[in-house]
């Protein structure tokens, strides 16, 4: 996906670029329908038709069916649309509705991030759908869900539990069954929303059973899995090596850790979660953000005991949701630190589902994730050429992030 040099939050208002499908208009958020953050779920229910019953799920499924006719036979059949018809903002009345908060408190008085994960997969989809919609149907014909989260950088705000909440966000860009969601966070502060966290999702439209219409893209060209690492990496991979040679024997053999260095294979944590059918989306398939506030949850527990000390996440990026994830699956989740510098901490959560009557695993996600601790933490070896590669990786994400992060305590976000 395109990366900027340097990201920064920012208000997005009258900066939008026009797209393919979409005509610039100027946002007027005093004219625009405030909606309550429980409201974005029974308004997606709604555009679907999906049941809050379990028991019905099927044959709501077997109903969508018939809203094949409703589908356009090409893109040229459907009408443009400015970015402002699918501009939403929703509020999250920690301040003003206190029995809110439990659900998003942390032991330490902050906002669980795992929640915002949460609560942006929503608003990304309904967000597509309200760019979608076709006033003759009273469904939608189309089955949104999240492809990529692309990006999420943090800006020197401090979360409040205790402060309200705004979320804003449109469609910045279409391709032909993809659709660029750009999202903004905003807390209350003397009066004001100040920005938050900026956050870039991807997502694709399938058909009213939610199938596939082909293969999806390979976002990741320049996946380690496909192409060689580069000479550069390469050498700073060979210097590693060398470092872990035992002076003593000039071994291959015997590997010694260089003074304040831990082995990567010593960084894991994992967990196992049961996917019973309250975790699951409007399509009932898991939810995605569940799977990414398991995931980040994890990850942060893993940098907070690899470091020693508090853990802060400073970006998100590069979530691919390669497989749906059915209600009833066995999730296994593996995390590890793969690259640390100064007080940063690169972290990547694999993510794997087996069903309960097939123990064959399968990959679903992997997640990215840089958190920054209040110390400086130990450098991380690979052992292996696949956990140099995994090392490699780590740097690249790393290397990719905005401008380096403050550490303030009062500025960050915790789990």
């Amino acid at each position: 996906m395109r990366r900027a040099a340097l990201r920064l939050c920012t208000l997005s208002k009258g900066l939008l670029a026009p797209s393919r499908g979409l005509t610039q208009g100027s946002q007027n958020p005093e004219k625009q329908r405030v909606y309550h953050i429980h409201e974005v779920r029974d308004k997606l229910r709604e555009i679907v038709g999906a049941s809050t019953n379990w028991r019905d799920h099927v044959k709501a499924m077997e109903e969508r069916k018939l809203l094949h006719s409703f589908l356009a036979a090409s893109q040229k059949g459907l009408p443009p649309r400015r970015m402002k018809d699918s501009y939403i903002e929703v509020l999250l009345p920690l301040g003003s509705q206190p029995e809110l908060r439990e659900k998003y408190l942390t032991v330490q008085n902050t906002v669980r991030f795992g929640r915002i994960l949460e609560d942006l997969d929503s608003l990304g989809v309904l967000i597509c759908y309200m760019h979608n919609k076709i006033h003759s149907a009273k469904m939608s014909p189309l089955s949104i869900v999240t492809a990529l989260v692309d990006r999420i950088d943090m800006c020197k705000k401090s979360l409040s539990p205790e402060q309200d909440i705004k979320f804003s966000g449109h469609v910045s860009w279409v391709g032909k069954t993809s659709m660029e969601v750009k999202m903004h966070m905003f807390q209350l502060h003397d009066n004001e929303f100040s920005p938050v966290l900026d956050a870039t999702f991807v997502m694709v439209a399938r058909d009213s059973e939610n199938k596939n219409q082909g293969t999806r893209v390979a976002f990741s060209s320049m996946s380690l899995l496909k192409m060689a690492p580069t000479a550069e990496e390469m050498t700073t991979i060979h210097e590693m090596f060398l470092n872990t040679l035992d002076p003593k024997t000039i071994s291959f053999r015997s590997r010694v850790l260089p003074p304040n260095a831990v082995w990567m294979e010593n960084s894991k944590l994992k967990s196992l979660d049961i996917c019973h059918p309250q975790e699951r989306n409007i399509f009932n398939r898991i939810f995605g953000g569940f799977l990414m506030r398991r995931a980040y949850e994890l990850g942060w527990a893993t940098a907070c005991n690899f470091g020693g000390s508090r853990p802060f996440i400073v970006t998100v990026d590069d979530i691919m949701f390669q497989k749906p994830v059915e209600v009833g699956s066995l999730l296994f989740l593996s995390s590890q630190v793969c690259f640390t510098q100064g007080n940063y901490i690169q972290v990547r959560v694999h993510s794997e589902v087996a069903s309960l009557q097939d123990k064959e695993h399968m990959t679903t996600n992997v997640f990215h994730f840089t958190f920054l601790s209040e110390k400086e933490v130990p450098l991380v070896f690979p052992r292996t050429y696949g956990e140099s590669m995994l090392y490699l990786d780590g740097q690249r994400h790393f290397s990719s992030m905005s401008a380096p992060v403050t550490l303030k305590k009062d500025h960050l976000i915790e789990p």
